[in-house]
């Protein structure tokens, strides 16, 4: 079948990944034991799971006949596509990888990454995020990227520091109440 008739390109479809999942220029993939753990959990049920569950689908779909109507086929080779992508995305930031257990933290009492952190905006409003790598980032649940803007103004502060945080609003004065980290393992 001629290309014109597919929506398929030659392109690298890894080049489809949303901004937020980039990294930096020159910086490297910091992530914690659990993070690691997570992703690599991930590409492994995508491999020995749902990758051989959609082979599957698709040889029996592949059987039935004409495939250019055929949806079980369509689908399942899209999918395929998308499973194969979103396994080198992982592979790949799994090699890439700097694994940091927060717990062998030595300076306790300082904000690096791992650290949990409470801290109060100028407004009074509390918060307590966790600096964590950008593939395990959720804001939402207070799990912030150590490439954001909150966690690089609170990155080396003490518990007691005021720091300062440059926003498209303005210059926003944060208050470090508490740095914590997961305890060490005996």
């Amino acid at each position: 079948m001629n290309k014109a008739f597919v929506k398929e390109s030659d392109r690298d479809e890894d080049d489809d990944l949303p901004e937020i999942q980039s990294l930096p220029a020159g910086t490297k993939n910091y992530m914690t034991t659990t993070g690691y753990q997570t992703l690599n959990d991930e590409r492994m049920h995508l491999l020995n799971v749902e990758r051989p569950e959609m082979v599957q689908i698709v040889s029996w779909a592949a059987s039935n006949g004409d495939r250019s109507e055929n949806g079980d086929y369509i689908y399942g080779k899209k999918r395929l596509r998308e499973i194969d992508r979103r396994v080198r995305f992982l592979t790949r930031r799994l090699e890439s990888a700097e694994i940091v257990d927060p717990a062998l933290q030595p300076n306790r009492d300082q904000v690096f990454f791992g650290a949990t952190v409470h801290y109060s905006d100028s407004q009074g409003q509390e918060f307590t995020v966790t600096i964590v790598g950008v593939d395990e980032a959720e804001p939402l649940l207070g799990r912030i990227s150590w490439v954001s803007p909150v966690a690089r103004a609170l990155i080396k502060a003490h518990e007691g520091d005021t720091v300062t945080l440059r926003t498209p609003a303005g210059i926003e004065e944060l208050d470090v109440l508490d740095v914590s980290y997961p305890p060490a393992p005996n």
